[in-house]
């Protein structure tokens, strides 16, 4: 078994099915040895786990937890595009979004939610990535994350 899903058994990890895609856009592109990963929300089964603004409808761990399941659902698409072999995939750069008032000033902290599930999966050599973590507005059927992730295939 390949050691990135072996590690997410481990883990008590799963990955999820895919989610309806909500626009006309591909799911990934490949362009030489890059993956890029369209944005996830937190979506389980099509279903949106939690709604809201930062730091006021859901706490700093409840956000966390919303990047993880975009998280999961970026490695779900990685799945498909590498046929099921992690053996060479490596996360280069991870973007967060997260729906917050102009005061807030965790946006990092949230995305740690994202990074740390990557960097468990995927080992420190593998998994450590560049990021950028941004507060918007609002963001695709109210959600209070979004990520979106560039891999290396080789």
């Amino acid at each position: 078994m390949d050691d990135v899903l072996l590690r997410m058994k481990e883990l008590g990890l799963q990955l999820p099915a895919l989610n309806v895609k909500g626009g006309n856009y591909n799911l990934y592109t490949v362009q030489g040895d890059l993956l890029f990963v369209s944005g996830q929300v937190c979506l389980k089964d099509n279903v949106l786990h939690c709604k809201g603004t930062v730091g006021v409808d859901l706490s700093i761990e409840e956000a966390q937890e919303a990047a993880s399941l975009c998280a999961l659902n970026l490695l779900a698409i990685v799945n498909l595009a590498c046929q099921g072999d992690f053996s060479t995939v490596r996360v280069l750069k991870v973007n967060g979004f997260i729906k917050c008032l102009p005061d807030f000033e965790q946006q990092a902290k949230v995305l740690d939610g994202a990074s740390n599930l990557l960097v468990s999966v995927f080992g420190e050599e593998r998994g450590k990535h560049a990021r950028a973590a941004v507060g918007v507005a609002a963001l695709p059927r109210g959600a209070p994350v979004e990520v979106e992730a560039v891999f290396a295939l080789r």
